[in-house]
């Protein structure tokens, strides 16, 4: 399909607002942009509660945001680990709020968005061994949260899929934890090789080429392989057994190829996916709903997937 046209008409206002030369976005110019970007959300979640707190991490505190969605009762729900995207070196729980609260709100999932350590400050493996610390101490202490530890999603956006795909194998890994379904959303899972994708939409597409490797250069460290499956989840050798995979991809993303793989390498392993790629969507469309209605389309159909894994997950504990 073509470029949806309110995407299209979307790309022409944000390249007309930066003309010029383009140069490598430095960090703070990254985190200015995606701040702007996130704007665009304005998804409203009457029915949520947010509060703040901390959890212990590898290297200190981690702050989070815990959303929960108005409930009739506290008896335990299934809980969300969310993750936000940004490339590692941008985004918080201040941009992506509207996003979490939505989604807590569509899934019926206590959410709780974890706010990582980000690069240059902080390079890899820092942000992964705060997103596995995270999802452990929830999954240790979910009563306290009012989640059922047997019903836990790990999710996240753009490089926060990263971090949930690389969380969930980690878990496979090592046992470490049960986790009933992924929810990875235009998620970047792949810099060893260079899809069709990447090179088809390197410009002018929200997320470009330049954006890419400046990410990766200031993520991580000199030396760093990024054929590691904590950087290119997609190069996994072994995912069988991976929890349930919710992935949702988009036509026109320099990354769809990798998502789209990764689905691909799931369900050749067993694993049960659910996967939709957008038709004439772009990379986080999923977070403009001010512009593209497909957005709010697009979390309606999150929240009744993972309702559905929880479900499914929440039977399979009272059966056995």
């Amino acid at each position: 399909m073509p470029l949806d046209p309110l995407a299209k008409r979307f790309l022409a206002m944000m390249a007309a607002a930066s003309p010029g030369t383009r140069t490598r976005p430095t960090a703070s110019e990254r985190r200015q942009s995606l701040a702007k970007l996130m704007q665009f959300a304005r998804t409203e979640a009457t029915d949520v509660t947010a509060t703040d707190g901390v959890l212990p991490g590898p290297a200190g505190d981690i702050p989070y945001r815990l959303y929960s969605p108005a409930r009739d009762d506290d008896t335990p729900s299934g809980g969300f680990v969310f993750f936000h995207g940004g490339g590692m070196v941008a985004g918080s729980i201040e941009t992506h709020d509207r996003i979490a609260a939505a989604l807590a709100e569509a899934t019926s999932c206590r959410l709780i968005s974890v706010d990582y350590r980000l690069a240059p400050e902080h390079k890899f493996p820092a942000a992964v061994e705060d997103a596995i610390a995270a999802t452990e101490f929830v999954a240790r202490n979910a009563a306290s949260f009012g989640i059922d530890a047997e019903r836990l999603v790990v999710g996240g956006d753009s490089a926060g899929g990263t971090l949930a795909a690389v969380v969930c194998q980690h878990a496979q890994r090592h046992a470490s934890l049960a986790i009933a379904a992924q929810c990875l959303i235009c998620p970047v899972l792949d810099f060893e090789e260079i899809s069709p994708s990447r090179e088809a939409f390197a410009d002018d597409h929200l997320i470009g080429k330049m954006t890419l490797q400046a990410d990766l250069a200031d993520y991580l460290p000199d030396g760093a392989d990024v054929a590691d499956v904590r950087i290119s989840p997609l190069r996994a050798l072994n995912v069988k057994g991976l929890p349930t995979a919710i992935i949702h991809t988009a036509e026109f993303d320099p990354v769809r190829d990798e998502g789209n793989a990764y689905a691909r390498k799931l369900l050749a392993a067993g694993v049960n996916v659910e996967h939709i790629c957008h038709d004439g969507m772009i990379h986080n469309f999923h977070a403009m709903g001010a512009v593209l209605p497909q957005a709010r389309l697009v979390l309606s159909q999150i929240g009744e997937q993972v309702r559905r894994a929880v479900s499914a997950r929440e039977f399979e504990s009272n059966f056995n």
